[in-house]
């Protein structure tokens, strides 16, 4: 059974131990010590107290659900140990001298670096972007003023551009566009709403080339324990790691 390193204990660390199936938490790995325990406790794991024992133990692969900063700082020594990767805060590999790098890094260990699909549906297919030519890969997200910390009494448009820009002004926003980019080959264009009126995040994905035209609307609910956190970006992690040693895979 894979055997999984869990970096990071919040609310998406806790939905996949919980939703544990065809794969194993056997290490767990949090700044915050006490959040690591009580993860280990429901997990059944061990609870590491520093980084360097956590990568030295007997894991097959880290599922990184703690931040952009913890990608960037731990994702070269777990490559470097041995270990695949699924990144969840994909919003660090906007910077491309640092993807390249543990890009470069993982080929040299023969290790894989894994994004889940997070908080939408689609991606596989815009994979076609890099053989096919896209003429349109656009994302419009709209959130609610209090979940990006603003006010507003209208909807209205608060930033129009690419992913790489949008990191740049909206950081814990960007993670579904950086996303699309990656699969595509190119990056998204950006439209940010913001409207008093939505309580959900809501996702539009129009993507256009050769192949015809698709347009996809998700609507996402809150994770149950943290409004912050996208329930099906969760599951899509699960999702990933329930297919990794499956014999028939569908979709990627």
């Amino acid at each position: 059974m894979l055997r999984i390193g869990l970096l990071g204990c919040g609310n998406i660390g806790h939905i996949i131990c919980r939703h544990a199936g065809g794969f194993r938490v056997s290490a767990v790995y949090d700044k915050k010590p006490d959040r690591a325990r009580e993860t280990a406790a429901i997990s059944g794991s061990r609870a590491y107290p520093d980084f360097d024992a956590f990568i030295e133990s007997d894991i097959d692969i880290v599922v990184e659900a703690a931040s952009v900063g913890a990608v960037v700082l731990y994702a070269e020594p777990i490559l470097s140990h041995g270990k695949d990767m699924v990144i969840m805060s994909v919003g660090a590999l906007t910077d491309p001298t640092f993807r390249d790098r543990i890009e470069a890094v993982a080929k040299k260990a023969g290790k894989k670096i894994f994004i889940p699909s997070g908080a939408i549906f689609g991606l596989d297919n815009m994979k076609i972007g890099r053989i096919s030519a896209i003429r349109k890969l656009l994302l419009r997200t709209t959130k609610s003023p209090a979940s990006l910390g603003i006010t507003a009494e209208n909807k209205k448009m608060i930033f129009r551009g690419k992913a790489n820009e949008c990191i740049k002004a909206f950081p814990k926003n960007v993670n579904v566009s950086v996303a699309m980019s990656l699969a595509a080959g190119r990056d998204t264009d950006v439209e940010l709403w913001v409207d008093p009126e939505v309580d959900r995040n809501v996702h539009e994905l129009f993507f256009e080339g050769d192949f015809g035209e698709t347009y996809i609307r998700v609507v996402n609910v809150q994770s149950p324990e943290n409004p912050a956190t996208s329930y099906l970006a969760a599951l899509s992690i699960l999702s990933l790691l329930e297919n990794l040693e499956r014999s028939i895979v569908v979709g990627t």
